[in-house]
């Protein structure tokens, strides 16, 4: 018997971003059939937003070398002890947007970001010029992410529900969505 319900926890995170202002969309579980490493996905998007363009995507990626240790070390715990806070589950946050006609300038979007994220959830930006044939002009697409460890040992007592993270996507999804008309050339 597992120590941890992976998918009874990833459902506490639907509901919990559905707490924090998220519709969602989507949700995909992979298994790698040789390693048996999973990754689960769910597609959110703040409630404002259903309509595009903004997709912000989950993802969830579970080890299963570092479970298996974790449920070790808890199997060898006495019965009240807690177990350690050494194992973890790296969780990503994307939000993406379609093909851009005004892009924003980077440093200026990262410094912005970078004060809704704060320490808790710090954002990666960047953007991508792609060429869709040798004759079309280049199409330029902007990615937002933000890297969270998620505590095993804190999903085990049930504290890992990720509030000050899913408060600051909400921020960060609501700041993408006003810039968004301007930045495709809707304004």
């Amino acid at each position: 018997m597992a120590v941890i319900d992976v998918a009874g926890y990833v459902a506490e995170l639907k509901d919990h971003a559905i707490d924090h202002g998220f519709h969602v969309h989507d949700e995909r579980h992979f298994v790698e059939t040789y390693s048996l490493r999973q990754s689960w996905e769910v597609e959110l998007h703040p409630e404002e937003g259903c309509n595009g363009p903004l997709d912000l995507h989950l993802a969830l990626e579970v080890d299963p070398r570092v479970l298996l240790e974790f449920e070790d070390k808890v199997m060898e715990l006495p019965e009240d002890a807690e177990p350690p806070d050494e194992h973890s589950f790296p969780l990503t946050f994307s939000w993406a947007l379609p093909p851009l006609a005004h892009s924003p300038d980077l440093l200026p979007l990262a410094l912005d970001l970078a004060g809704i994220g704060g320490v808790d959830l710090p954002l990666e930006s960047s953007a991508i010029d792609s060429y869709p044939s040798a004759t079309d002009a280049s199409e330029r697409r902007l990615t937002v992410v933000a890297h969270r460890e998620v505590s095993l040992a804190r999903i085990l007592s049930g504290e890992e529900l990720l509030c000050d993270a899913f408060d600051r996507a909400l921020a960060v999804s609501e700041y993408l969505l006003a810039q968004a008309p301007v930045w495709l050339g809707q304004d």
